[in-house]
């Protein structure tokens, strides 16, 4: 059975047009969740709305929508104003432009959408709109509207179909300079850095995410499989931390001051090998000349 489309609408690119379905490419169906359940009696429990100042439950036909104001002072929102400012979906991805794909910053994409032909009426379209892209390497800018929102969408081709990824607004991202302004600017030697890199180079892979495991949803899994089972749960102990804790920093200049070591040491004994090498033409030059002399 096919999975249930999110959205559909048409996919525009100037006179071009197709219908397209949207469907999420990610899912949280899979992780274990757990409820609040009432020990007592094993029900599982029905969250209320309470006032936090008087502490009385409020029932739904009483709760309402504010904005903080000030601390403690709202302004209601009336449903009816809120539906005054939603942008009406039409039902469109309108493509606006089309940019390098190493020009989109990773921290703005958000949510990823598969899009797929609506039926067979636009197959063409959608194949043409699609190759186009991938002959170019570029990724399409449209815009969309979900949940009455509009949001950005990066449009980008994905096996035979497209991989259409909602963009977060500038105001939803936080300034890095917040973070990385206090940063300092150590001396870092040449020498240094290169040898970090043959480290990082022992390490070289490619991206296979296939190979990620989450340990703790697996243990997770076990813990319920074990509890229904009626099994006893042994609580695990705690994993040793390494004593011997080497700062990066420190193992590098040991390294260095290492391999300055043997560089010496490679230099005198090549100065050795060299001079026992040079000792017997030394001999054999005052024998010759003796020879000569007698």
């Amino acid at each position: 059975m096919a999975p249930r489309a999110y959205w559909k609408g048409t996919l525009k690119l100037s006179l071009v047009t197709c219908p397209v379905a949207l469907y999420p490419a990610s899912t949280s169906v899979a992780k274990t969740r757990f409820h609040m359940i009432n020990k007592e009696t094993g029900n599982r429990l029905k969250q209320q709305m309470v006032d936090a100042e008087t502490g009385d439950v409020v029932e739904a036909d009483q709760k309402a929508r504010g904005y903080e104001l000030r601390k403690g002072k709202y302004v209601e929102i009336e449903p009816e104003e809120l539906e005054s400012v939603q942008i009406e979906s039409n039902h469109s991805i309108e493509i606006e432009s089309f940019v390098p794909r190493d020009e989109i910053d990773k921290r703005y994409l958000n949510h990823p959408y598969y899009i797929a032909p609506d039926g067979k009426a636009g197959v063409d379209a959608f194949a043409v709109i699609r190759d186009a892209m991938k002959d170019q390497d570029r990724v399409a800018l449209a815009r969309i509207v979900l949940t009455n929102r509009e949001h950005v969408m990066a449009i980008e081709p994905l096996g035979k179909g497209l991989l259409g990824t909602t963009l977060r607004y500038p105001y939803e991202l936080r300034d890095e300079a917040d973070y990385f302004g206090d940063i300092k600017t150590p001396k870092i030697t040449k020498d240094m850095v290169e040898l970090a890199g043959h480290i990082l180079d022992s390490k070289a892979a490619h991206f296979d995410p296939s190979k990620f495991k989450d340990d703790y949803e697996d243990a997770l899994k076990a813990l319920v499989r074990r509890k229904a089972a009626g099994k006893p749960i042994e609580a695990a102990e705690p994993e040793e931390r390494p004593s011997n804790v080497v700062n990066l920093m420190d193992a590098l200049k040991q390294s260095l001051k290492g391999r300055s070591a043997a560089k010496k040491r490679g230099h005198s004994t090549s100065r050795r090998q060299a001079s026992h090498r040079r000792a017997p033409r030394k001999a054999h030059r005052s024998t010759a000349r003796a020879r000569k002399a007698g």
